[in-house]
């Protein structure tokens, strides 16, 4: 069947071939890639009642592994999955035995001779690389401790409907270098942004993850990383932060909290931004991370980016699946 570009998206043509590849960061999503899949989502957010009625993923199942508890992840995922057409099959930490009393290599062997597709929110990067590598069918990373790759095209998504484009916006990350900021900062890179990345010291992000971001940014200027919350914020248009006590790290909770004062963002700090920012953060939050005013005010997009949440996981689906 011939279509033209505006109805493509509709009838899954595959442009990109990204069918049965399996997502564990962005490294593994070329730019134009990323741009597609950002086509994609913004065409099924316009189109949503057209993709529940052609139904693309008729027939397909997608095994959903979660160490992790989650509210965005899961239920955009099912909410997808369900509107593609195909079924999403919740597997909790209580229900399969990943890695206790069965082997990773197990797991991996058998869901792949069951389901379409695995998504797999986990502690350990090691973990979706084996599913992907032992399963032979496609396996979306939905977070692991080094990447968050669904958050991130999420971020973008948000970040270029409200200013319209991406390349060349300055982003101001402030926090923790975590899982969330690896995403995002590969994604500048691939994407043209600037991001600066303002940490307390010994929370910096990984130093691969650097190095990689500015060997494939246009200029390793890009990407800037520093102590000093002020410096990375100042004229940004878009600040960014996460949780500074992430699933796993409770117990240091009270020590960390501590290090990461002056990295709340409030009216005190964004007062530095450009008049007229944006504020993300993937939620949930604590009001050490963002204060009452900042999160619910005028610049908050929070929403926004939540709801995204659904638009870009329904195109990595549809075109993995």
């Amino acid at each position: 069947m011939v279509v033209n570009k505006a109805e493509y998206y509709l009838y899954g043509v595959n442009l990109m071939n990204l069918k049965g590849r399996s997502l564990l960061s962005l490294k593994d999503l070329t730019p134009s890639e990323i741009r597609f899949l950002l086509d994609e989502a913004k065409d099924f957010k316009k189109n949503r009642l057209k993709y529940i009625e052609l139904q693309p993923l008729k027939g397909k199942t997608l095994g959903m592994i979660f160490q992790k508890r989650s509210t965005r992840t899961r239920v955009s995922t099912e909410t997808a999955m369900a509107e593609l057409g195909g079924h999403a099959l919740f597997l909790g930490k209580d229900d399969i035995q990943l890695g206790v009393n069965e082997s990773l290599y197990d797991t991996a062997v058998v869901l792949g001779r069951f389901v379409s597709g695995i998504l797999a929110r986990v502690f350990d990067q090691s973990d979706v690389e084996t599913l992907a590598k032992e399963s032979g069918v496609p396996v979306i990373n939905a977070l692991s401790n080094s990447f968050h790759p669904l958050q991130a095209l999420a971020d973008i998504m948000t970040i270029e409907e409200h200013l319209g484009k991406l390349e060349g916006i300055n982003l101001a990350w402030i926090g923790d270098g975590n899982n969330v900021c690896h995403s995002l900062t590969l994604a500048a890179a691939k994407m043209g942004m600037n991001i600066h990345i303002a940490t307390p010291k010994g929370y910096e992000p990984d130093d691969e993850v650097i190095k990689y971001a500015k060997e494939i940014a246009k200029s390793p200027k890009q990407i800037i990383t520093s102590n000093n919350p002020i410096k990375a914020i100042t004229s940004t248009k878009v600040v960014v932060t996460d949780t500074f006590i992430s699933m796993g790290q409770e117990k240091e909770a009270e020590e960390k909290i501590k290090k990461f004062e002056g990295f709340r963002v409030d009216l005190d700090l964004v007062k530095y931004a450009d008049p007229n920012f944006i504020f993300l953060h993937c939620l949930p939050r604590h009001k050490e991370e963002v204060s009452d005013d900042v999160i619910y005010g005028s610049h908050s997009v929070v929403f926004d980016e939540a709801e995204n949440r659904l638009h870009t996981v329904a195109a990595v689906l549809k075109n993995v699946l």
